[in-house]
């Protein structure tokens, strides 16, 4: 049975559903959220919608290194665009699905970073009294792509490690005490 794989276009058109969804919900937020100071309760304390501008990278680390960021992004993307390519078709669809995943995300905070040198974060999740660093939709797809990555290598180290992958051991190698020095 052949393996039936979507076109290279269906993970090219996930990465830029990822980037327009996160492209759409900052300009809503941008236009409705007053900046650093309204807050919006979803799920009563836990989830809130909280307009902050972001000059680090994910979740508001190293911030004010905007070059910085600009040239690692550049360079990742073009890896991602590079092991999309080269893993077309032998990868599995969820590391695919995974890689358009995270260069969307990746897309979506370059392009802000690149024109205004921030993000807009609206994400904030409270756990008790510690409040998760603020976030958005890329940032979001950034880590559900890495964590379908992530399953993909375990899935296939498992798959990898199975003798034949059917329980068999491969005709091709022979038992250990077969084996000549």
């Amino acid at each position: 049975m052949q393996r039936r794989i979507w076109p290279i276009g269906a993970y090219y058109a996930i990465a830029v559903i990822v980037f327009l969804i996160d492209y759409a919900s900052k300009k809503i937020i941008n236009r409705t959220v007053a900046l650093n100071t309204e807050t919006i309760p979803v799920i009563g304390d836990f989830f809130m919608i909280t307009h902050i501008r972001n000059r680090g990278a994910a979740f508001g680390m190293l911030q004010e290194q905007r070059l910085f960021f600009i040239v690692i992004t550049v360079v990742v993307v073009s890896g991602i665009l590079w092991y999309l390519h080269r893993s077309y078709r032998t990868g599995s669809k969820l590391l695919l699905v995974g890689l358009a995943t995270i260069l969307g995300g990746a897309v979506g905070n370059f392009l802000d970073r690149a024109l205004y040198g921030e993000v807009i974060d609206f994400l904030q999740f409270n756990f008790g009294s510690y409040t998760f660093p603020i976030f958005n939709l890329a940032d979001t797809g950034i880590c559900v792509g890495v964590g379908f990555v992530i399953l993909d290598a375990l899935l296939t180290m498992k798959q990898e490690n199975k003798p034949n992958g059917n329980g068999e051991q491969s005709q091709q190698d022979p038992p250990a005490e077969q084996q000549s020095v």
